[in-house]
């Protein structure tokens, strides 16, 4: 399988959800290395090639929002995409996740076809326009 070879970091506390998700990502084919908190996230999106990241907001140590933007104000993570899965719905909570450099948005409870969508979308290789 082609996708094999992009590695998703997911950051959720819950660990119910994390396990589902985790497993239903490796299900369609991706490496998946989780995180519980975003103090591990963090170091973890340093020591790996990590390809798309699935951040929650509601987090210990450090929330989604600080991990966003910690990682897309850097030079180095800032092209890799990231997908904000969370349980706050307020139309200004998406507003701040898109501001602090979130791809996407996507309210709990997950839809699995909606993400698996939305991750294929992000990970296609952007088409490289042809010098004439």
């Amino acid at each position: 399988m082609e996708e094999s070879k992009y590695k998703i970091l997911l950051v959720e506390d819950e660990e119910n959800l994390r396990e589902i998700l985790k497993y239903q990502l490796e299900s369609a084919g991706y490496q998946v290395i989780t995180a519980t908190d975003g103090l591990e996230a963090l170091n973890l999106a340093r020591k790996h090639k990590i390809d798309l990241i699935i951040l929650d907001l509601m987090l210990p140590k450090l929330d989604g929002y600080t991990v966003c933007r910690l990682l897309k104000f850097s030079e180095q993570y800032r092209k890799i995409p990231l997908i904000m899965a969370t349980a706050r719905t307020n139309p200004e909570d998406r507003e701040r996740g898109l501001e602090m450099g979130a791809d996407f948005y996507l309210t709990k409870p997950l839809n699995k076809e909606e993400l698996l969508e939305k991750i294929k979308e992000l990970l296609k290789p952007k088409e490289i326009p042809k010098e004439k």
